[in-house]
């Protein structure tokens, strides 16, 4: 009997929440310095918001599956972008209780050394937006006495070489140059579209749950940036990526959607820089064990490439 998804085990659990305080309140206040990602609350929304319920352990759950992949794109972008870390940035990476942050296995000295500045520009933004995730989900659960999970142990090294011995492409290094980082970027994007996507059903609380959607909608924007550039590059590229694609498909455990979900940036010979699921052009679901067989590098697996200890928190 095919073990139940991460996902499906969570919608079955009946949870029980005592002491519910307002969250969406609480969301507001603690996110009020992040560049904006939550407006101040009307007194109108203020008052409603009373009555709402606190988040339950699914919600927690989910947010702290949600911040192991932020902390794992910011890590990525901010090394290629400045050199550094989260800690680089003054942002922390220990979790409630005194669990401290794991290291981040990478080359030395990752900086790329950009040539095209537009690429410069696009990533130094999207290294942003990814940090700013990372205080965003933190500050939310820290709001709501929430357990905030560290970051875990992080591959930025070993993982990106295994990945380009499956497409032909020995020791490859998304930090050589910036054909490379963008490659590596592809890796993360649609999966991060999809897994907020595959996430939405079970959060409860719609404050929450239209944070997820904003959230969701960045990265789509960075998926979409990434896919356009890659495809600008010619057939060479686009035929490393389209690898990439069918690498994802294969670690999706869905084989009768393999390569129809998971698409590259060429479909049936002509440019799909936008993969959807159907004829209504609507994006595609990952359950959280699809997304977990994906950063790990195996079906079912309980760790690896990218997250070589795993992830941390409930959903691991």
């Amino acid at each position: 009997m095919k073990t139940p998804s991460l996902i499906e085990e969570l919608s079955q659990t009946s949870l029980n929440t005592g002491g519910r305080r307002n969250f969406l309140c609480r969301l507001g206040l603690a996110t009020a310095g992040t560049a904006g990602l939550i407006g101040a609350a009307t007194t109108t929304r203020a008052a409603a918001s009373e009555v709402r319920a606190a988040p339950t352990d699914t919600d927690v759950a989910v947010l702290n599956f949600a911040l192991n992949l932020e902390y794992l794109e910011a890590e990525y972008y901010l090394n290629a972008t400045t050199g550094e870390g989260l800690e680089g940035s003054m942002i922390d990476v220990d979790g409630t209780g005194g669990a401290k942050g794991a290291k981040v296995i990478i080359k030395d000295k990752p900086k790329v050394k950009f040539t095209t500045a537009a690429f410069e520009d696009y990533a130094n933004e999207i290294a942003i937006d990814e940090a700013n995730h990372v205080k965003f989900i933190r500050g939310a659960l820290e709001a709501n006495g929430a357990n905030v999970v560290a970051r875990p142990q992080i591959n930025l090294k070993k993982s990106f070489e295994t990945l380009g011995s499956l497409i032909g492409v020995d020791n490859f290094d998304p930090f050589a140059n910036e054909i490379n980082f963008l490659i590596g970027a592809f890796i993360f994007e649609d999966v991060g579209v999809t897994a907020y996507k595959g996430a939405s059903p079970l959060l409860t609380d719609k404050g929450i749950l239209e944070a997820a959607a904003g959230i969701l909608g960045v990265e789509a924007y960075h998926a979409g940036i990434v896919r356009t550039l890659l495809y600008a590059q010619g057939p060479k590229i686009r035929n490393l990526v389209n690898k990439i694609s069918a690498v994802r498909a294969s670690l999706d455990d869905r084989p009768a959607n393999a390569g129809r979900l998971d698409q590259g940036i060429v479909r049936k010979g002509t440019a799909n820089l936008v993969p959807t699921m159907d004829s209504n052009s609507i994006v595609f679901s990952r359950s959280t064990r699809q997304v977990l067989n994906i950063v790990y590098g195996g079906i079912d697996a309980t760790s690896g490439l990218f997250f070589p200890q795993g992830l941390n928190g409930a959903i691991a």
